[in-house]
């Protein structure tokens, strides 16, 4: 079988989580035809059942597995289920995440709390609990879908930010350490990308911030988006970002001239 990704996902597993919407879904369109068997994960099964079936997928050929990664605890035994029905996992995309909308000093400490779970706990549980299984069979693929604000500390996002920064150390050590068994990382830095994850975002008090971002709506299109990280997965890169001009500016800003970065983030619009 020979698609616009080759023949590269043919007969293997594909594990997605936050299938149920924005970038999640379009990796399971994207993915149609590609041969692979896929799962999608989220906590609404009955929204990924129905992204699985307008993306005609089967039952034969996917498997609907639902879970919550605030309840990080629970995610150890999921990757039997998907062994059973498939026999293996050969990619894992940890997309699943929850984003903030809230100043520093008006945030809770409970609310920091679940965007921590979701975003790094849960993010990183999952890849553990498919560890060994990676390990025994000598290759596999973990992708963690981070985010510019990963890259540096954006307004109105210091929790979101922080999660997205302990992703790259955790998955940048996890490479190196995973060397030898042929394990490949791959970190992924999407800038404004128009999904719903500013309507879904959390505000201080930890309720939906219901809004739909300036930035947000003007974003990358999410089939653009995941077009670029399965390419970037097939070419085996490190990490990709896929972002707009201004973002992969402040990018550069930061690295090159970070006291002229710290003048232009404070001024810039990020909603």
């Amino acid at each position: 079988m020979d698609t616009k990704f080759g023949s590269f996902f043919e007969g293997k597993t594909v594990w997605i989580t936050g299938a149920s919407s924005g970038i999640g879904e379009s990796l399971v369109g994207e993915l149609k035809g590609s041969g692979a068997n896929l799962v999608l994960s989220a906590r609404r099964i009955d929204e990924l059942a129905r992204v699985r079936d307008e993306a005609g997928w089967t039952e034969e050929n996917s498997l609907v597995l639902p879970l919550d990664l605030e309840n990080y605890h629970s995610l150890e035994n999921l990757p039997e289920q998907v062994i059973t029905k498939f026999g293996k996992v050969d990619v894992l995309i940890n997309n699943g995440g929850i984003s903030q909308r809230s100043l520093a000093h008006e945030t809770s400490m409970s609310a920091y709390e679940s965007i921590l779970k979701v975003n790094f706990l849960g993010n990183i549980g999952l890849t553990l609990a498919l560890l060994p299984h990676f390990r025994e069979n000598k290759k596999g693929w973990v992708v963690s879908i981070s985010s510019v604000a990963g890259k540096f500390g954006v307004p109105l996002r210091s929790g979101y930010s922080a999660t997205k920064f302990a992703l790259t150390g955790f998955y940048e050590s996890l490479r190196a350490e995973n060397h030898h068994d042929n394990l490949k990382v791959l970190l992924v830095y999407p800038g404004f990308v128009k999904t719903k994850i500013s309507e879904n975002a959390l505000s201080g008090n930890g309720s939906k911030h219901g809004k739909m971002d300036e930035a947000i709506q003007n974003g990358i299109d999410p089939n653009e988006c995941a077009t670029e990280i399965l390419n970037a997965i097939v070419s085996e890169k490190n990490e990709v970002i896929i972002a707009g001009p201004k973002e992969k500016f402040g990018i550069f800003l930061h690295k090159y001239f970070p006291n002229i970065f710290a003048s232009f983030i404070a001024k810039t619009k990020v909603t």
